[in-house]
């Protein structure tokens, strides 16, 4: 088995710093998730009007399962700066991407962006 390096985690605000600068996550996966998450069922926050039906139990975010994705939530350029439109009702899919873990590298790499680790060095700066 491969050694890891270690590696310093990010502060909140460059995490923070980092995803709106990204947004590669956004316009890489299918943002599917349990149907009840939308606000069309008793507790659900994601605007249903933003989302497509998968299978009678998943939906998915809107424009997530094309063969270039791009969710409809995303707002601005990858790799410039971005902000999500649904941030405080996004479904849970989307918070189990963090920075620097392997599904945002993997987006990363995809938009070909930098690796994470370098942009961290340059907001250490």
């Amino acid at each position: 088995m491969a050694r890891m390096s270690a590696q310093r985690l990010p502060t909140p605000e460059e995490d923070s710093q980092t995803c709106q600068q990204c947004g590669a996550c956004c316009a890489y996966f299918r943002v599917s998730f349990y149907w009840a998450e939308a606000d069309d069922a008793p507790g659900g926050t994601v605007p249903v009007g933003l989302t497509q039906p998968l299978t009678p139990h998943l939906r998915c975010m809107q424009g997530t399962s094309e063969r270039s994705p791009r969710c409809t939530a995303l707002q601005g350029t990858i790799g410039q700066g971005v902000s999500c439109g649904i941030y405080a009702q996004r479904p849970s899919s989307c918070k189990d991407v963090n920075p620097g873990d392997a599904k945002c590298l993997k987006a990363r790499a995809a938009h070909q962006l930098p690796s994470l680790n370098s942009e961290l060095i340059a907001l250490r700066g």
